[in-house]
Order: structure tokens, then sequence, then C-alpha cells
């Protein structure tokens, strides 16, 4: 029973522990977010002073009515203030200032598209975010759909591509979610001729990083524009997909902040929310590579006529056996089918539906003589079968198919004719390829089919310290914010259920199995039934008396006491006479006569019963 109890507070503590531990956990992020990145003091701006006046006010009023009730601890609250870049950088825009000061709206035509789309007529606002966790907060906001949208912004100044690393980041939240369209950022190419005015899809970037999802295909990309020495023209070289699964970044409505770290090693890492999510070379995982082969095929090499690429060829020497029969088929009647009994050859296997009726409608010019459905015939569910018995068909043991000559080696076989290689008139190598071309400007390019795509705090700088400060300062207290007002378990499992019908299966087992445990463990258990004496004695080989007769030799022990008890008795009374004691001396006899023929008649009788002293049964 100690076994069981302790089972149930067990289970009672897990199932207790799994719906506080969401709690637990937002506090945790809440707690470690503000005492590792924020000083709650200086940057959050909490209103101490405020507070303490509070508090005093509130000491007053409790003096005077007496001693407080005790109030449950408040919730940590979470107060946004603007991050500011600390260290070495060439660009930073958090839209606080609640305007697009500093942005260029394209009022360009996109080349090749349809007269009503071609305009770059896409909405942008700087607002906060619909279901916003931080009063305050602002980004910049893609308002329309099914729309283009080009808008840019100068940097602070040109990024140079030489000894140190470039580190790119910026926060995206599909607030509506994302049917089909991107939220990436273009690097526009520094260059004499960069009108942001006029920027479309064709100006010349360096860099094209971040999300991109059109239908079921999830991307993130990272593409650079790599310069042939050359000839001087540029070619898109891509990053590998991802390993990862990029899907939840797309559907569940959170800030994601996407990081992009190029080094002068011409190593690369794409960061979600600080997670590694793709890595790689410049040199060897882009597509195309970079650097070309150093030979290809010559193009004016042409295959032989007389090239034989078969390696196996029919042998010429084989001939069809006499008795091989190309004609026999397949399959024949079995002649040893027999037709069963009760086949019923006069009745249809289908008949017309007596039930159905000629639609109102039907008309016999158009429609032709209208004809019941056919239905299976009623009258054949109790035979073996209806119409015309047929013998079943079984597989031809004669059978051989058409004759081919056996196949052999080909002597003449020369292997797979390829083009001979040549030296590569367009080979290069660039050992170097971080050193792209630089850029000033960033911008986004984009066309989406789902709107309030939420943008903010674009950081650009050298130093993976000082993007870190800033992702702390900003994305950090996003994240710090979401998970204090992240729901809870059960919230959490009735949203799940809304969306996949099919966990309240899985709630209602994972649920009804514990309670179903504790009542098998704690509240049920096996009863004791009455033995029988019987079943005390154990299974030996050893002869065992009879129930009732133990208890027969029981009652007499008793009364041979009663009786050897009651002379003492009277002899205390007083004392007999001679004859009275030789009367009684005479009846003592005759009873230990008696018994002595009582006991030799028990033991005769177990004896008798006992296994040993039966008598084998033969085979």
């Amino acid at each position: 029973m100690d076994q069981r109890v302790w089972l149930s507070v067990l289970l009672a503590a897990g199932l207790l522990c799994l719906s506080l531990a969401p709690v637990s956990q937002a506090e945790d992020l809440v707690e470690d977010t503000l005492s590792d990145d924020v000083d709650v003091e200086d940057e959050l701006d909490l209103d101490v002073a405020g507070v303490d006046d509070e508090e005093e006010e509130l000491d007053g009023d409790m003096q005077n009515e007496g001693p407080p009730a005790p109030k449950t601890p408040p919730t940590p609250k979470v107060t946004y203030k603007a991050p500011e870049p600390m260290g070495e950088h060439f660009f930073a825009e958090a839209f606080d200032r609640g305007t697009l000061e500093g942005w260029v709206q394209s009022s360009a035509k996109k080349e090749d598209a349809d007269e009503d789309i071609a305009k770059y007529d896409g909405k942008w606002a700087v607002e906060e975010m619909k279901d916003s966790k931080l009063p305050g907060d602002k980004g910049l906001v893609l308002k329309s759909r099914a729309k283009h949208h080009a808008i840019s912004a100068q940097m602070l100044r040109p990024f140079t591509f030489d000894t140190k690393s470039l580190i790119l980041q910026y926060e995206v939240n599909f607030q509506s979610g994302i049917d089909c369209g991107g939220a990436y950022v273009k690097l526009l190419t520094q260059t004499p001729d960069l009108d942001l005015d006029h920027f479309v899809d064709k100006t010349p970037y360096t860099i094209m990083f971040g999300p991109d999802k059109c239908g079921e295909d999830y991307k993130l990309h990272f593409i650079f524009r790599h310069q042939n020495p050359k000839t001087g023209e540029y070619e898109e070289k891509h990053a590998k997909k991802p390993d990862v699964d990029l899907r939840t970044y797309y559907t569940d409505k959170k800030t994601h902040l996407y990081t992009l770290v190029v080094n002068p090693d011409n190593t690369f890492e794409v960061l979600v929310d600080q997670t590694v999510v793709n890595s790689g070379s410049l040199l060897t995982d882009m597509t195309p590579p970079v650097n070309p082969t150093a030979e290809i095929e010559d193009p004016d090499d042409h295959k032989p006529e007389d090239w034989d690429e078969r390696p196996k060829i029919q042998d010429p020497a084989a001939v069809k056996p006499d008795d091989w029969d190309e004609d026999a088929p397949a399959q024949i009647a079995d002649e040893d089918a027999v037709k069963p009994d009760g086949w019923l050859d006069d009745e249809p296997e289908y008949i017309g539906d007596p039930d159905a009726v000629k639609p109102e409608d039907w008309d016999e010019d158009m429609d032709g003589e209208w004809e019941a459905p056919q239905i299976p015939n009623p009258v054949c569910e109790t035979a073996p079968g209806c119409g015309a018995w047929k013998r079943p068909m079984i597989d031809n043991p004669n059978y051989k198919g058409k004759w081919k000559a056996p196949m052999i080696d080909n002597p003449n076989y020369q292997g797979v004719w390829k083009p001979r290689k040549i030296p590569n008139p367009a080979f290069f190598e660039d050992l170097h390829p971080f050193r792209m071309s630089a850029f000033s400007a960033v911008g986004l390019e984009l066309w989406s089919m789902t709107s309030d795509i939420f943008f903010d705090n674009f950081f650009i700088t050298d130093d993976r310290n000082t993007a870190d400060r800033w992702a702390a300062d900003g994305w950090g207290l996003k994240k710090a914010a979401e998970g204090a007002a992240e729901p809870g378990l059960a919230t959490q499992m009735l949203n799940a259920a809304e969306e996949r019908p099919w966990l309240w299966v899985v709630y209602v087992l994972t649920v009804a199995l514990p309670l179903v445990l504790i009542i098998v463990f704690c509240c049920t258990g096996k009863k004791k039934s009455a033995a029988t004496p019987a079943a005390d004695y154990k299974k030996t080989d050893e002869p065992q008396p009879d129930v009732k007769e133990e208890e027969e030799e029981e009652e007499e022990e008793k009364a041979e006491e009663a009786e050897k008890s009651s002379p003492a008795t009277e002899k205390s009374d007083g004392e007999e006479s001679p004859a009275e004691k030789e009367d009684d001396d005479e009846e003592e006899e005759e009873e230990d006569a008696e018994k002595e023929a009582t006991a030799e008649e028990l033991e005769d009788d177990v004896l008798r019963r006992s296994p040993r002293n039966r008598k084998v049964r033969k085979d």
C-alpha cells in the first residue's frame, strides 16, 4: 500500500511540474534578460521615484486602516527603451522616431511587368506591432498586398571588405503569416549612378539576405554578386540551403532576429535568433561555384560512328529449340474444374433496379431511352454464382513466351564515350571572394501577397560584440516580453488542439492513463477469500487426515478432559463409599476400551485414505 501511495504522489508531482514549466521558463527568461543585458534603473525607466512615493502613501494608509492583507507578487513587466548603438557601426535604425526620416520610397517602375503592377506603389508605415508586448516599440511595416514595394536608406559611410568581418542583422515579424512573399534586405553596391529614388529590382547590390517563402518552399537567402576578374561581369552566387526546418519562423507570428556574418577567411554564418542554421565557405559552398573548373569538355569533339557502347549483346550463335512454342497462351482453362452445385445459369448477375424511377426532366430525344440503374441480383446472394458458368483460367505449364537469344559480353565494347577535356579558356582562380564590391545603402525591394510584415532594428557593423549588444537591447527585450506574455500550458494545449483536432485523443489518453493507474494501484486490491482449513496443508507425500476427522478428535479430547475433571470435583466435595468407587472404576475401564477401539478405527481409516496405500493404476 505504501508503494501505491508513493506512486500516486510522484504522478501528481509530475503533472504539477508540467503545468508550471511554461510559467517558470517565462519568468526565468525575463529575469535573465533583464539581469544580463539591461540595467533596470538606467535603461528600462521603471520610474523608481514614483514607485517610492506610492509606497509611502500606501504605508500611511495602512497605518490608518490597520494591518494590510497579503498581496501576490506582481508579474514581471518589461519596459521598452530604444536601443542605442554602442561601438563602431555603419548603419543603425530602430524607427523609434515614428517617421520615415532618412528613408527614400522608390517612384520607379519595374521593367518587364504589366502596367497595372509595374509601379512601386506599395505603402510603408512606421507603427507598433498589432499585438505588441512592448508599448512604444515601433518598426517599419509593409502595408500593401499584391504590390511592388521599394524603400532604401543611405548608410553612415560605405562598408569596404578588407580585414574585418561583416555583420548584418535585423528583425522580422510576419504578423499575419506569409503566403507568398519575401522579407529580405539588399546591400546596394556603391556606384556613381546610385539613385535611391529609382531603386528597382535591377539596381546593383552586393549581398541579398533574408527570409523568403512561396507555397511550401521556405527559404533563407544568402546571395552575393561576384565579379569575374577576366570579363568584369557579375554573377550571383547562392549559399546552400539550410539543413534545419525553417517553417516555424514563418508561422509562429513571433519576432525573429536574422543575422549574417561574413569573415575575411571566406567563411560565413547564417543565424536565426542567435542560433546558427547555416554555415560554410564562399569557395566551396556556393552555387554556382566561385571559381570555374580548370578543364572543360571539348565542344568540337564528336563520337566516332563505329564507337560501340553496348556492354552486352545477344549471342549470335544461339538457336531457338525445336520444341519452343511461341504461340502457346500464357493461361488456359482449368479442365479439372467442376461447376458448383446450385449455380444459377439462367439468372443474370445484375438486374435493373425495380425501385428506380425515371426523372421527370428526362428527355428521350436528348438523353436517349431511359434505363434503370443496374444493381446486384438479390437471388444470387445465396447461390454460388449466376450467369453462364465458365471454367477458371490457370497458368499454362507449357507457356514459354517469345524466344530470345541469351546475352553475352560484347567483345567490341569500348565503354561510354565522353568528349575529351581541354583547358577552360574562361578559367580563373579567385582565392579571396570575401573582397566583394563596397556597398553604401540598405534597401528593401519586395513583392508580397501578405501585408503587415514588420521590420525593425537594422544594424551593420564589423564587430561581433557590438552587434550582440544591439541585439540584446532590441530583440532581447522583445523576446523577454513575449516570453512573459506566453500563455500557460493549458492555453497552449487548447490552441494546438484547435489547429490539430486529433490532439484531443492524445490529451484524453494522457490524462486518463495516470488516473486509471492511480485508481488501480490505490483503490483496488486482491481480496483474500476465507481460506478453508484444508487449504493450509502443504502439498507433501505424507498422508494427511481429513478435516472432519481432526474436528471429531478435538471434540473427543475436550470431552475426556471434562470427564477427568469431574471425579476430582466430587472428591473435593466429600468422600465416596467403596461400592461407588468400584462402580466408577468399571465405568472408566469401559470408556477406555471404547476410546481405544475408536482410535484404532480412525487410524485404519487414515491409512486407507492415504495416497501411498492406493494401488497404482496400470497405463
